[in-house]
């Protein structure tokens, strides 16, 4: 049995900075807050959560941490607020900065790019798409670097549905943990529309790469292991990769999850995993696959 897993498995760089940023900032003794789950994957927000770190879980709970006098005794003024790789809108940023808070912005490149063209683009008056999951930390902090209206989109049928604002310039910005095929599709739909739209692939290299390595794992699999968080957006896109080109996948969160049939003739197991998984979580299941298969 050969078991492959892709190059590009686990802990994006961006992943990577912020969760090491979280263990170092917890060196310090200081109080420390995440802005939301520092990654999309409950083993490492456990973990962290067991030595201290607290989480601000959305924008209300913000505001009632910033806002209410009777709380001061129960949040310490000597506070650290790591802003996470998706990072968060403009408003966000600046009221947590306005309570004097130590903030640590461990915000992806990738993300700040976006945040600078989209802060930018609308200014000058170009009207704003972003396509991606319009829940999505990432999208919600990119709309909130808009200067006027911005849309959201992120399926095909939307795309063929949508009519940008009359006279107005398009500027299309993707998540950067998009599906690659899917937003290429999009792109295509609204050219073929005739608008007035400039493109911009911000996908990140690295979800480009993992999302085209796990492809090419899987179209030579007899079985697919996606390892990652169930609420990570860009494991449940290489979950779809898969199962488009190997029906024998599983989507599993640890290895506890690991419920694997395969047939008689199975030559090959592939794994990969999403860019919130840490490394020694792809070695368990593949040393499971190992002595187990």
């Amino acid at each position: 049995m050969e078991i492959r897993v892709t190059a590009s498995a686990g802990f994006c760089f961006g992943v990577k900075r912020a969760v090491e940023t979280v263990y170092e900032q917890i060196q310090t003794g200081k109080t420390i807050y995440t802005y939301g789950s520092i990654v999309h994957n409950e083993e490492v927000v456990k973990e962290l959560t067991e030595l201290g770190v607290r989480v601000i879980e959305d924008r209300q709970e913000l505001e009632r941490m910033l806002e209410q006098d009777s709380l001061a005794d129960e949040i310490p003024q000597d506070v650290t607020v790591i802003i996470r790789a998706h990072g968060v809108s403009k408003d966000i940023s600046q009221r947590m900065a306005q309570k004097g808070w130590n903030i640590v912005d461990t915000t992806c490149p990738f993300v700040e790019h976006i945040h600078r063209l989209v802060e930018e683009r609308s200014r000058q008056g170009e009207h704003i798409l972003v396509v991606g999951g319009p829940e999505h930390p990432e999208v919600e902090g990119t709309v909130g670097w808009c200067n006027g209206p911005v849309d959201v989109l992120e399926s095909v049928e939307e795309a063929e549905k949508y009519v940008p604002p009359e006279g107005k310039k398009l500027t299309v910005v993707a998540q950067t943990t998009f599906n690659y095929n899917k937003f290429q599709h999009i792109v295509e739909i609204l050219k073929e529309k005739g608008y007035n739209v400039s493109i911009v692939n911000t996908i990140c290299n690295a979800t480009e790469e993992r999302q085209r390595e796990t492809r090419e794992v899987a179209a030579d699999a007899d079985a697919m292991i996606v390892i990652g968080g169930k609420h990570s957006s860009n494991t449940r896109k290489l979950y779809e990769i898969c199962k488009e080109v190997c029906d024998n996948t599983c989507f599993i969160q640890t290895l506890d999850d690991l419920h694997l049939e395969l047939p008689r003739s199975a030559g090959l197991i592939g794994i990969t995993a999403g860019a919130s998984t840490p490394n020694k979580l792809i070695e368990e299941v593949q040393n499971y696959v190992r002595i187990n298969f």
